[in-house]
């Protein structure tokens, strides 16, 4: 199964996206019981590897009790350091998360996240940056590296911007005892930002795993009156999920497979309906020739994380 489930939507009833119609999610109880059926689900449907932060609400407390009633060790868990949820289920909050890569933060939200042991795999520095100067933190880099050893972790960082490969390379370059410290990158990727492509070889020869966010680039992929600039896309991905009787999301997902084939991909699904949808890319394949249109969808990262920024929280 190369689909991962990310929770972000799950812990947080706001999200940064593109949503169609209006979403009610003021029953905190509720949400939290619909999350965690989202999770079962998931799991029954062959899901295995799951992505989470404490940045994303109530999403590391809710995968930390959904793991409860499990015993699969074949459950791999995914968490971050890095951000603070401050929004505290407010729809109207001006501030929804607090970035901050100290020292203190990691060995804060460490102490909480290390409650996922065993099933946590894989710890990443959530959106590393050149200005956070987190890479060259050697108190921080230090404590990874005694983590990656203690608790035998996979240690990643996750990128976003339009430096995400000036950011990997860098990271490929942190050395912890004479060792690369980073094993993993979760990268923002889709047919319209296509950044990952300049460096992903060079990753795949250096045995480092790939895990793809944002593959439906925050629901513009989804046909939008806002977005008359996307119109060539909208009409290219309707007819290929016509062709291939799946939805748009199944196209988006599938293009990232077959293009970083190394890969994880997760799901942003916030419902049951939507992660079905999602799993549908396992149904078809996509040609060569159909593989080279998505490629010419194209923008420039530039535009995309302009673009991107503009986005709301709803």
């Amino acid at each position: 199964m190369k689909l991962g489930l990310g929770t972000a939507a799950l812990g947080r009833p706001q999200y940064i996206n593109v949503r169609a119609g209006n979403s009610n999610n003021s029953d905190l109880e509720a949400f939290r019981k619909h999350s965690f059926s989202v999770l079962e689900e998931a799991y029954k449907l062959g899901v295995r590897y799951f992505d989470t932060a404490p940045g994303y609400g109530l999403a590391e407390e809710l995968v930390l009790e959904w793991l409860q009633t499990k015993n699969d060790d074949s459950i791999e868990i995914a968490t971050k350091w890095g951000y603070t949820y401050t929004a505290n289920f407010d729809a109207n909050a001006t501030i929804h998360e607090v970035k901050e890569h100290s020292f203190s933060k990691l060995k804060e939200q460490w102490n909480f996240s290390k409650q996922l042991l065993p099933y946590l795999k894989v710890y990443q520095i959530h959106s590393a940056t050149i200005e956070t100067r987190v890479l060259e933190n050697k108190e921080v880099l230090k404590q990874l590296a005694f983590l990656k050893k203690e608790d035998n972790l996979k240690i990643g960082l996750t990128t976003t911007g339009t430096n995400q490969v000036e950011i990997i390379k860098k990271a490929l370059d942190v050395l912890v005892n004479g060792e690369q410290l980073f094993d993993m990158f979760q990268v923002t990727y889709n047919f319209l930002d296509q950044s990952l492509l300049e460096i992903f070889k060079d990753l795949i020869h250096q045995n480092k795993s790939i895990v793809i966010k944002e593959a439906l680039a925050n629901g513009r992929v989804f046909r939008n009156q806002h977005y008359k600039h996307y119109d060539q896309m909208y009409a290219v991905l309707e007819s290929l999920s016509k062709k291939y009787t799946v939805g748009i999301d199944a196209i988006s997902l599938k293009y990232c497979t077959q293009t970083i084939p190394e890969s994880i991909v997760l799901s942003g699904a916030s419902d049951i309906g939507q992660l079905k949808e999602n799993l549908k890319l396992t149904s078809f394949s996509l040609s060569p020739d159909e593989i080279k249109l998505l490629d010419s969808l194209k923008v420039s990262s530039k535009f995309y994380w302009a673009e991107r920024k503009k986005l709301q929280w709803n």
